[in-house]
């Protein structure tokens, strides 16, 4: 979903014919889905909306609103052309968001409230699996990272803006990828999420790049873990 997405994109709308000559009806995404579902009840069907929260989603669904919840699936309602219509019970939503962008607390409630919730917080175990694919070689570094990636973390329970998701190192491979998620994403999430907390800022700063610290002469380098 975006800002301009409508229920004409979703469910049904006039759009311009190709040849310039008038307009037509036509289903939105939904709708289509809808009409395969009602014809083969004996497969499952899936949407998946991701950005729930960026579209104003109780207009994007109109009256399906109500037709959505499992209670009420299969009852008849009318469209706004006039034709009936009925969600299947092998139809399923999915839907994705982030609690901490703009527009989540205006996310209609009624809506909200036709599905079940289940909260994806940042991973430490999640970064390690991922890095541990990518056959990221270099151990003090990477736990160098889990530490920061734990300690920045828990500072968003003060700061909730401040966490750092796994999948921004879904790309890294070795230290110079990892830097680079620093030099074009972290440093300005790190900026803006402790903009008014200096201390925190430069902890986290110095943090970042005692990652990287080289080991010497067989002793530890700085432990950014706090432990």
């Amino acid at each position: 979903f975006h800002a301009s997405y409508q229920f004409e994109d979703f469910m049904e709308g006039y759009r311009p014919k190709k040849d310039g000559s008038g307009f037509e009806r036509r289903l939105g995404l939904f709708l289509n889905l809808v009409q395969e579902a009602t014809k083969n009840p004996g497969a499952d069907y899936v949407i998946v909306i991701d950005e729930l929260s960026r579209a104003d989603v109780g207009r994007v669904f109109g009256e399906a609103l109500t037709y959505i919840e499992r209670s009420k699936r299969g009852q008849t309602f009318n469209l706004p052309s006039g034709d009936p219509c009925a969600i299947p019970l092998n139809l399923y939503l999915v839907a994705t968001m982030n609690p901490l962008d703009r527009g989540v607390d205006e996310v209609d409630a009624a809506f909200e409230r036709r599905f079940a919730k289940v909260d994806m917080p940042p991973s430490r175990e999640r970064l390690e699996e991922i890095l541990d694919r990518n056959g990221f070689m270099d151990a003090n570094v990477q736990r160098r990272l889990l530490g920061w990636f734990s300690k920045i973390n828990a500072r968003a329970a003060q700061t909730p803006t401040a966490a750092v998701g796994h999948a921004y190192f879904a790309d890294v491979v070795d230290p110079e990828t990892l830097q680079d998620v620093w030099d074009y994403q972290l440093k300005y999430h790190v900026d803006r999420a402790f903009k008014y907390l200096p201390d925190t800022h430069t902890e986290m700063v110095n943090g970042w790049a005692s990652i990287f610290e080289i080991t010497v002469d067989n002793e530890e380098p700085v432990d950014v873990t706090g432990g």
